[in-house]
């Protein structure tokens, strides 16, 4: 029955949980399959997903020739409408007065962004970083939790997992994690994860990997290469509480080196 007055239920376990339409792509600094550098291209990709959170990785704000030297985050978010936090991994002087030189991980928002802060992880080589926030829902909150792992060894990885599983502490409210892992969800080195949080492929309701031209594909939520994908690297971790409706892997029409993967979740009230 309708409240004549319009007066809303108060958040709380009765009510019904709150959708979260979550996509992790990493971006490969807006260079597609064609080794061509094509922002609109890719925010073409990331409009249709429809997506209330967009967690991106490899992207480059003023980073040189490879990416035309523009704040790729800040053009993206602009592109979207969406509000923008931004996690540095690399973070550069430029000489003069010009801009620092950065490359890292952004989160786009439709939902407002209350807290955003940034981690250095542990590593050697290439810089790594996680980028965190809480994001403001209509009766709850969300963390949100972006990241890229390294590729020098399953033995640093397990160190930024490690690091990583912290951010999350268990008086914190519903979270997830996601990002490129550069390692399959059941590795080793990704058991810190599963002590805390659950692969969100393999909790949802419903899967699907068929995008595009892919049709051999069948659950298993491959997204590297993308050009003939056989890695699930790009995954989405959830905290309990957090259901997922729907899982899919998406076309990312030639945008990157990998492939979008969006996750429909479900988010406790009240918490």
């Amino acid at each position: 029955m309708t409240d004549p007055f319009g007066i809303r239920p108060a958040p709380g376990p009765d009510q019904p949980p709150i959708p979260v339409r979550l996509v992790t792509f990493n971006t490969h600094h807006g260079v597609g399959e064609d080794d061509r550098h094509d922002l609109p291209r890719l925010a073409k990709v990331l409009a249709a997903a429809d997506a209330d959170v967009i967690c991106l990785q490899e992207v480059d704000r003023w980073f040189g020739p490879r990416s035309e030297d523009v704040d790729q985050a800040l053009l993206l978010s602009r592109a979207l409408d969406m509000q923008l936090a931004w996690g540095p991994a690399i973070d550069e002087p430029h000489p003069g007065d010009r801009p620092r030189r950065q490359y890292g991980n952004a989160l786009l928002s439709r939902l407002p962004i209350l807290i955003s802060d940034v981690h250095r992880l542990p590593g050697t080589g290439e810089p790594r970083s996680a980028l965190r926030t809480m994001l403001e829902l209509d009766g709850g909150t969300l963390w949100v939790t972006a990241t890229h792992l390294t590729t020098r060894s399953a033995a640093e990885r397990g160190e930024q997992v490690a690091a990583l599983a912290a951010l999350h502490t268990e008086e914190m409210a519903s979270g997830v994690l996601v990002g490129d892992f550069n390692a399959r969800p059941d590795a080793p080195e990704l058991h810190p994860l599963r002590e805390r949080f659950t692969d969100a492929w393999e909790l949802a309701e419903d899967r699907g990997d068929q995008a595009g031209w892919r049709f051999w594909q069948r659950d298993e939520g491959h997204t590297h290469p993308a050009h003939s994908p056989h890695r699930r690297i790009d995954q989405a971790w959830v905290s309990g509480g957090v259901t997922v409706a729907e899982a899919r892997v998406l076309d990312a029409e030639g945008a990157s080196d990998h492939l979008p993967f969006l996750v429909d979740l479900r988010i406790p009230s009240g918490v």
